[in-house]
């Protein structure tokens, strides 16, 4: 199974990336989670032979922005999209006339379905659980071809991130916050807080995404995270765009 991080910037696009997307490539199935700029890029590696689904965590803009890209794609298998109760109205409002091309009038099959917190099988199993931001924010735990991947972002640390890490193979999560920083109006990880989590999930390998946009400013200081942070977190990923890795 491979994982292709898209995007890997929260907030806004700079120099150091765009905003958050993830593409999971599973033997029957291409996953993308999220839909910032990152997501355009997704043409680039999804095979055309595979049904396509897109979880979404939730509606701040920076999660959702690229959504205007879809009409470029040409997804012959079709694409089902998968968030929170709610999601299907909102996503009717935004990508709709005039902003950019509504979902009914692309190129391709579009299906958009809500997700109830908890287990379903959709047919590979997805739990889906709350996390701790000001907009409710859904984490995603994908069971698939023997394999459990883990995506939380946006969030501040909670049980709910650690329930969805349980013995992932790889755990991706956010680390919007420099090293020791907080922000407890505004719930997002730091680097300590994305290991604890980690660790008490008893995650095998743990990917940083989703950095703020103006508080990394040069991947310098996400190689920098990940150099220093290493002995206590083995194989620990400060991902980048275009990064692919193994799982």
């Amino acid at each position: 199974m491979q994982v292709t991080f898209l995007g890997t910037n929260g907030w806004f696009d700079t120099p150091t990336g765009n905003t958050v997307s993830v593409l999971v490539q599973s033997e029957d199935y291409d996953i993308l989670f999220d839909a910032g700029n990152g997501i355009a890029k997704a043409d680039q590696y999804i095979s055309q032979k595979k049904p396509v689904c897109l979880f979404l965590s939730h509606f701040h803009i920076d999660h959702i922005v690229g959504l205007h890209a879809l009409c470029k794609f040409r997804l012959r298998k079709g694409l089902t999209i998968y968030g929170q109760p709610g999601s299907a109205g909102l996503l009717d409002r935004f990508v709709a006339e005039p902003f950019t091309v509504p979902l009914k009038d692309l190129p391709y099959a579009v299906s958009v379905k809500e997700l109830a917190a908890g287990e379903h099988v959709l047919p590979f199993k997805v739990t889906c659980l709350p996390l701790v931001h000001p907009a409710p924010c859904f984490g995603y735990r994908l069971e698939i071809d023997g394999k459990i991947i883990t995506y939380c972002t946006d969030t501040g640390v909670c049980d709910n991130a650690v329930a969805l890490g349980r013995d992932a193979d790889l755990l991706i999560t956010e680390c919007g916050l420099k090293s020791g920083e907080e922000s407890p109006g505004w719930p997002h990880l730091n680097p300590e807080n994305a290991i604890g989590i980690a660790r008490d999930a008893r995650a095998k390998r743990l990917a940083l995404t989703h950095f703020g946009a103006g508080v990394y400013t040069t991947l310098a200081e996400r190689r920098d995270i990940q150099e220093r942070f290493s002995p206590e977190c083995h194989g620990l990923i400060a991902a980048t765009d275009g990064l692919q890795i193994e799982v």
